[in-house]
C-alpha cells in the first residue's frame, strides 16, 4: 500500500516538474531573413539577417549557418548585436541559417532558411525625379554590371503611391519601364510615389524616398461646412464663427472672404491664410474668425484660390437657449467614442433641412475640444471618435436647420467620457433663523470643478455628534439653491453639511452650524393685548354714551353717586371758587367745566339719644376724616391720601326719601364759621336741624349712615 503512495506521489512530482519546465522554455523564433546589400558601386560583400526574437530578457539568441549540401559545419556565430555573417566565414553556394534561443530552462532553435548566396544581392532603391507638367515620374536604374550574377533577367520595377490624406498605398508593377505616368489625377492634391526595383532572380531593392508631387490647380469646388462655436455658457457674445477646411482636392486656398450682417448693416472681411492679421486662426482641419458675433443676425463665407472661388456658405446664427422641443437626446459617452441619438420630432415638417449635433469642451478657447455633424432628415444617430479627457464636461447639443438656413436650437446636456467625485460647494450659510426652522443657502459648484454630472446635493443634519436627517436637494439649474429645515428644536444647537453627489459618490461637505431661537409664547402676550383693548374700547362706549345721554340727563354717574347733587343749582355756590374732585373721571356733558365743591366737614356728635350705639361705633382716638358722597365716594376719597384733616359733624337722623327741593334749601358760610367757633359742640337735634340748611339736611350724611 505504501509503494502505491510512494509512486503516485513520484508520479505527481514530476509531471509539476515538466509543467514547470515547459512554461520556462523559450519560444522557438521566427525564420531569419537575410540578404547581401550593395553599395552604390555594387561592393556586395557580407550578409545581413533580420531575426525574429523574443522580448524576454531572459533569453539569449544566437545565429547559426551551415553549408547546405554538406555535413561540415563553419562559422557558426553566437554574436546577437549586428547578426552578420562575414564573407571570410561563407563560401559562394547555398546556406542553411537557423537562430537558437537559450534560457535556464532549455533551448528552442527556428525553422531553417536555405540562402544561395548569389541570389540574395540587394540593390540600392533608385532616386525619383517628375515632370510638374504632365504629372509624370520617372527614375534611374541598371542592371548591367549584374547580369553575371542574378542571371540574363530584365529588371522590374514596383510603384506605389497614395494622396497625402491617405494612409494605405497602391501599387502598380511596371516590367522595364523607367517612369510612370498617372491618369485623371484629382485636381489641388499631392500625391506621394516610391519606387523599388529587382535585377533577374535577385532580390527586390528597398523602397525609395518618398517623392511628392501636387496636380495641377483648379478652382475650388464645393461650399464650406459653417457654425459657429459658442462657449459653454451659451452667450452670444461667446460665439466665433468656424468652418470646417476644404480637402486638398480643392487646391490652395489662398483666402477667405466673409460677410456679416448687422441688421440694416453688412461688414465685409477679406482674410488671407498668408497674412491673417489676427483676424483667423486655423488649425488642423478647422478655422474661425477671432472676431466676435455680438449682434450678428446671419453671415455667409467663401474660399478662395488663384483659379476662383467657392459658392458662399450662409448661416442665420440662433438665439441659443431660447426654443426649446419635446425632442430629447440620448448621450453614451466614453474616452474614445460619443454617440448621440435623438427622436424623431413629433409632428415631422416638409420645412426640415438636416440637423446639426455639436459638441464642446468646457473652458477651451474658440477652436479647440470643438466639432460638429451634419445628419440627414432621416438620421436619429451621429457618431463621434476622439480622445475625450476624463472629469471633463462636454457640452452636446441638437440643432436644426431649416431650407430658409434658419437654425433652431432644440437641446443641450452635460457629458462626462468618466465622471469622478466633486469639489465642495464654494458657499454655504444659513439664511435665516427661526425657533423651529431655517433656510439654508449654498453656491453651486462650479462646472469645471464637478467632475460629474451632480444629481442632487446631499443635506445631513447634526445634533451635538448624533446625525439626525438626512435631506436630498435638487440639483436642477431651474431651482433655486435653498433648502428650509423643518421641525427643529429651539434653542438647540445644529451641525449642518452639504455635499454634492455624482454618478461617482458624494464630494467633499461644506459645513455651518448655527443655533435655533428661543421659543416665542405668543399666547401670554396676547391676552393682556387683547383685554387692553377691550377695555378701552369699553371705555371709549362709556364715553360715547355719556357724551349722547349726558345733555339730557346732565350727568351720567354710577348708582352710587345718586346723593352727589348739581352743584348749578344751588345759588349759594354761584360765583365761588371750586375745587377739584378727586373723582375727576365722572363724565359731564363737555360744554360743563368740572365743578370745585368746597370739602365739607362731617363733625361726630356724641348725642345722648344714640350714646350707647355710638359708642360701640365711635373712633378711639376721636379723629376726623372727611366724607364725601356715600361709601365709594368715600372710598376714592381715601385713596386721593389727602393732607388735610377736617373734624367731622354731629349725627344727623337719614331723611332719605321725602325730602325737600333743594332749590329751597340754604346754607351759608356764617352758619359754618359759628360752628366752629362753638368748638365743634354737639348740639341737639332740634339745633342741629335749625343751624343746618336745608342743602346739607337734604345731602350730606348723618353720623349713622358713616357708622353703618
Amino acid at each position: 500500500m505504501a509503494t502505491l503512495w510512494t509512486r503516485w506521489l513520484l508520479s505527481m512530482l514530476l509531471a509539476n516538474l515538466l509543467n514547470c519546465l515547459a512554461q520556462g522554455l523559450p519560444v522557438a523564433p521566427s525564420p531569419p531573413e537575410c540578404s547581401i546589400p550593395c553599395g552604390e558601386k555594387n561592393n556586395c560583400v557580407d550578409i545581413h539577417c533580420n531575426p525574429g526574437l523574443d522580448p524576454r530578457n531572459s533569453t539569449e539568441y544566437s545565429l547559426h549557418w551551415e553549408p547546405a549540401d554538406s555535413e561540415e559545419r563553419q562559422g557558426i556565430s553566437g554574436n546577437t548585436s549586428d547578426w552578420i555573417i562575414r564573407r571570410v566565414q561563407f563560401k559562394r553556394g547555398k546556406l542553411r541559417v537557423w537562430v537558437q534561443a537559450k534560457n535556464q530552462y532549455g533551448s528552442a532553435k527556428s525553422p531553417y532558411s536555405i540562402l544561395n548566396t548569389e541570389h540574395i544581392l540587394k540593390l540600392p532603391p533608385p532616386k525619383i525625379a517628375s515632370h510638374q507638367e504632365s504629372f509624370n515620374i520617372y527614375w534611374n536604374f541598371t542592371c548591367d554590371d549584374m547580369d553575371d550574377t542574378c542571371g540574363l533577367f530584365l529588371r522590374c520595377c514596383d510603384v506605389r503611391y497614395r494622396t497625402e490624406a491617405e494612409q494605405d498605398w497602391h501599387e502598380d508593377e511596371d516590367e522595364d519601364d523607367l517612369s510612370y505616368t498617372m491618369d485623371d489625377p484629382q485636381p489641388s492634391t499631392v500625391y506621394e510615389f516610391q519606387v523599388r526595383c529587382s535585377c533577374g532572380k535577385c532580390l527586390r531593392s528597398d523602397w525609395s524616398a518618398i517623392h511628392r508631387l501636387r496636380s495641377t490647380e483648379t478652382a475650388p469646388v464645393g461650399v464650406l461646412d459653417l457654425w459657429q462655436d459658442c462657449d459653454i455658457t451659451q452667450q452670444g457674445s461667446d460665439c466665433a464663427l468656424t468652418w470646417k477646411k476644404l480637402p486638398p482636392t480643392c487646391g490652395l486656398i489662398l483666402g477667405y472672404e466673409a460677410r456679416l450682417s448687422y441688421n440694416s448693416t453688412l461688414v465685409l472681411l477679406n482674410v488671407s491664410t498668408a497674412e491673417p492679421k489676427g483676424l483667423l486662426v486655423c488649425e488642423e482641419i478647422q478655422c474661425h474668425l477671432t472676431s466676435s458675433l455680438k449682434d450678428v443676425s446671419s453671415v455667409s463665407v467663401s474660399a478662395y484660390n488663384a483659379q476662383g472661388a467657392t459658392v458662399p456658405s450662409y448661416l442665420t446664427l440662433p438665439i441659443l437657449g431660447k426654443e426649446k422641443t419635446d425632442q430629447a437626446i440620448h448621450v453614451e459617452m466614453n474616452e474614445e467614442n460619443l454617440t448621440v441619438s435623438w427622436d424623431s420630432p413629433s409632428q415631422p415638417s416638409d420645412n426640415l433641412k438636416e440637423h446639426v449635433v455639436q459638441y464642446k469642451q468646457a473652458g477651451c478657447p474658440s477652436g479647440q475640444g470643438f466639432d460638429w455633424v451634419k445628419a440627414t432628415t432621416n438620421q436619429t444617430t451621429a457618431l463621434f471618435k476622439g480622445q475625450y479627457k476624463k472629469y471633463t464636461p462636454y457640452q452636446v447639443s441638437l440643432f436644426t436647420i431649416s431650407h430658409g438656413n434658419e437654425v433652431h436650437h432644440i437641446s443641450s446636456v452635460i457629458r462626462y467620457s468618466l465622471e469622478g467625485y466633486p469639489s465642495a460647494v464654494p458657499s454655504f450659510k444659513v439664511f435665516s433663523i427661526a425657533d423651529t426652522q431655517v433656510t439654508l443657502f449654498w453656491e453651486s459648484v462650479p462646472l469645471s470643478k464637478q467632475s460629474g454630472v451632480i444629481l442632487y446635493y446631499q443635506i445631513v443634519v447634526y445634533s451635538g455628534v448624533h446625525r439626525q436627517t438626512v435631506h436630498n436637494a435638487s440639483a436642477s439649474p431651474q431651482h433655486e439653491n435653498t433648502y428650509k429645515l423643518e421641525h427643529l428644536n429651539p434653542e438647540q444647537n445644529y451641525e449642518v453639511r452639504i455635499r454634492a453627489v455624482t454618478a461617482a459618490g458624494p464630494g467633499a461637505n461644506a459645513t455651518a452650524k448655527f443655533k435655533t431661537k428661543h421659543r416665542e409664547d405668543y399666547a401670554h402676550r396676547i391676552l393682556p393685548i387683547v383685554l387692553v383693548v377691550l377695555s378701552v374700547l369699553v371705555i371709549c362706549f362709556v364715553i360715547a354714551l355719556c357724551s349722547i345721554f349726558g345733555r339730557e340727563n346732565k350727568m351720567c354717574l354710577p348708582s352710587f353717586y345718586y346723593k352727589v347733587p348739581d352743584a348749578r343749582n344751588s345759588h349759594i355756590f354761584k360765583n365761588k371758587h371750586m375745587i377739584n374732585d378727586s373723582l375727576g373721571w365722572i363724565c359731564i356733558p363737555l360744554f360743563e367745566p368740572h365743578p370745585k365743591i368746597s370739602l365739607l366737614e362731617v363733625v361726630e356728635i356724641r348725642s345722648r339719644v344714640f350714646k350707647s350705639s355710638l359708642e360701640k361705633a365711635s373712633d378711639p382716638e376721636g379723629l376726623t376724616r372727611p366724607v364725601i358722597g356715600d361709601e365709594c365716594s368715600q372710598m376714592d376719597s381715601q385713596d386721593d391720601k389727602r393732607e388735610e384733616a377736617v373734624p367731622e359733624e354731629c349725627h344727623r337722623a337719614d331723611h332719605r326719601y321725602g325730602r325737600e327741593e333743594y332749590s329751597k334749601m340754604v346754607d351759608s358760610e356764617e352758619e359754618r364759621d359759628r360752628k366752629e367757633e362753638n368748638g365743634g359742640d354737639c348740639l341737639s337735634s332740634s339745633e342741629e336741624d335749625q343751624s343746618m340748611s336745608g342743602y346739607e339736611k337734604h345731602f350730606m350724611p348723618t353720623v349713622f349712615e358713616l357708622r353703618v
